[in-house]
């Protein structure tokens, strides 16, 4: 995983934050690969760097959640890096693939944020880093829910229903802004 976590780092370090909140996260996932030479693998007992992408529909009204197992939250498709990943827009363009599996998603300049959520990849806990982007579905695309998710729907982006959080509505939104 040498070349995704110097993607990582180069993305990172060329990456201009849109708040001051995301400068402090952005500072600390740069510390956080500095210190861990396995950051980008989930074996990283302190937290790991993950992907998380918001598919949106070709015009960008809609917005594909996945019912999460785990966090019986709609959140936008997303996970952990794998062996083969070489670069963050790629693990983020693969999880999206796999998890909405719609072929053919456009992954859209990036990243658009950042977010740090406790997960339970590591009781008592641990930390995922999250690199996000959004993604545009061809016009007529269908998902297909994965065994990584209990339900999979399209919701209009000004109306994510709950249980959801912030930084999905967030994310949905700053996609939302980048279709043309």
């Amino acid at each position: 995983m040498t070349a995704l976590h110097d993607d990582a780092v180069t993305v990172l370090t060329a990456w201009t934050a849109p708040t001051p909140e995301e400068e402090v996260l952005r500072k600390e996932f740069l510390a956080h690969l500095e210190a861990h030479a396995d950051a980008m693998d989930r074996g990283c007992v302190p937290g790991h760097l993950t992907a998380t992408t918001a598919v949106l529909s070709h015009d960008g009204s809609k917005v594909l959640l996945t019912l999460h197992p785990k966090a019986g939250m709609w959140l936008p498709m997303g996970g952990h890096c794998e062996a083969s990943d070489t670069s963050l827009a790629g693990v983020a363009l693969r999880e999206a693939t796999e998890e909405s599996g719609i072929e053919g998603l456009r992954l859209l300049p990036g990243p658009l944020a950042l977010d740090r959520h406790e997960v339970w990849c590591h009781p008592p806990f641990s930390w995922h880093l999250d690199v996000e982007y959004a993604a545009v579905a061809p016009p007529g695309a269908e998902a297909v829910i994965s065994d990584e998710s209990l339900d999979l729907r399209w919701f209009p982006v000004d109306d994510i229903p709950d249980p959801s959080d912030a930084a999905t509505r967030r994310l949905a939104l700053l996609g939302r802004a980048l279709v043309g």
